[in-house]
């Protein structure tokens, strides 16, 4: 710089002739600037312009658009499946509801209101009549009477068994065994009977044939259920064809702690009333292990796996079944199902004089039991093989 020339320039107002000097970009060199002006400036390679607002090249993808759009296929994916699954389950539940005699309809105390904010007692009969077999094609007994209450205030389900042998008045029919009124008059005067014993309101219904149960627990894949302790029955339903076969054999024999039942095997299980390891073991027991298994059933048919395959075999499912709820309150059971916690449902049992093998009169406790069921007073176990009680979080024994 000359010694008279100053470092900067007085700006006197007007324009400056010549070029305003700029300064270049890193990397490139001063004399390409206006050579490459439209290609280097745009992203693009020399000589090649690709029009105003061009996203460089090499800019990452966007990747928020893009899982929002794989996301709303989810959601499109997810709803049509729920809609064929309930249409699918809808029409075998409608075969199940054309099933149920309307008197027995007439016989149920009927309620407002969704079963997931109103508690609901349902009366789950067991019949095991099966055409196949000419000791049980006539038989139109409850073999199980059991009775579900709802809690949804707690998320909470407590469960009655009732003793087929206890002898209770039957409208039009005297005092006999509980398990004849179905026999009489299916499930309509059962309805009548046990609501009348008991002094409950039957808001819904549900019959269960055991021969048909086996398949909807088959259909299911299978069940888990916890065996208490070993278990050797008498030799009922030999599963050989050989009369020399079944008089060598010795019984079922189940082992104890959770093993996977299929449809038959968690039939016999239900079926056992004699355990020859534990001569203590009596019809009661048998009842608890009934509870065990619906209580399974009822968790797998509330599973993920098994909404998955709704599509598939929702019409199936409800084959076993003759009831009143619809597909609708079935969804809602499930829910309450799914929110209530298995260390907290309450398993209760009605008790009475049944040591001698047939059919006895009901213990003057029934109706403290009864006051547990409904939640009103805590569980208390039984203190005999044949007395009433209650238990929180398994099945009784």
């Amino acid at each position: 710089m000359a010694p008279d020339e100053k470092p900067y320039r007085v700006y006197r107002g007007g324009r400056a002739k010549g070029k305003v000097p700029t300064t270049p970009r890193p990397g490139r060199k001063k004399g390409d600037a206006a050579g490459r002006r439209g290609a280097g400036d745009r992203g693009g390679t020399p000589g090649e312009y690709r029009g105003p607002g061009a996203r460089p090249k090499g800019r990452k993808p966007r990747w928020g658009r893009r899982i929002a759009i794989g996301a709303a296929v989810v959601l499109i994916l997810i709803v049509v499946w729920a809609i064929a699954s309930y249409i699918a389950f809808s029409s075998g539940v409608s075969d199940a509801n054309k099933r149920l005699d309307p008197d027995a309809k007439a016989a149920l105390k009927h309620q407002g209101g969704l079963l997931i904010s109103h508690s609901t007692t349902i009366l789950m009969l067991g019949t095991d009549n099966n055409a196949k077999l000419a000791s049980r094609a006539g038989d139109m007994h409850s073999d199980s009477i059991m009775l579900l209450r709802t809690d949804p205030s707690h998320h909470r389900l407590y469960y009655l068994s009732i003793p087929r042998d206890l002898q209770v008045p039957i409208p039009g029919h005297g005092t006999q065994k509980i398990n004849a009124a179905f026999q009489y008059g299916g499930p309509a005067l059962a309805i009548q009977t046990i609501a009348a014993f008991t002094g409950l309101d039957i808001n819904h219904v549900m019959v269960v044939n055991f021969d048909d149960f086996k398949d909807l627990i088959d259909a299911l894949g299978g069940i888990t259920v916890n065996v208490p302790k070993p278990i050797r029955s008498n030799r009922f339903d030999c599963p050989y064809a050989s009369q020399a076969r079944c008089d060598q054999w010795q019984g079922w024999r189940f082992h104890k702690g959770p093993q996977h039942m299929s449809g038959e095997r968690a039939l016999i299980y239900s079926r056992i009333r004699e355990n020859l390891l534990d001569p203590s073991e009596t019809d009661v027991t048998r009842g608890a292990r009934q509870q065990a298994v619906l209580d399974a059933t009822a968790a797998k048919f509330t599973s993920i796996g098994t909404l998955i395959d709704l599509p598939f075999d929702g019409s199936s499912l409800a084959k076993p079944l003759t009831t009143d709820l619809t597909a609708t309150q079935f969804v809602e059971l499930g829910w309450e199902k799914f929110r209530a916690s298995s260390s907290g449902s309450i398993h209760c049992r009605l008790g009475g004089d049944l040591g001698g093998g047939g059919g006895g009169s009901p213990s003057e406790d029934n109706p403290a039991t009864i006051a547990m069921f409904l939640g009103r007073s805590a569980p208390q176990p039984p203190t005999g093989p044949f007395d009433p009680g209650c238990v929180t979080g398994h099945t009784l024994q």
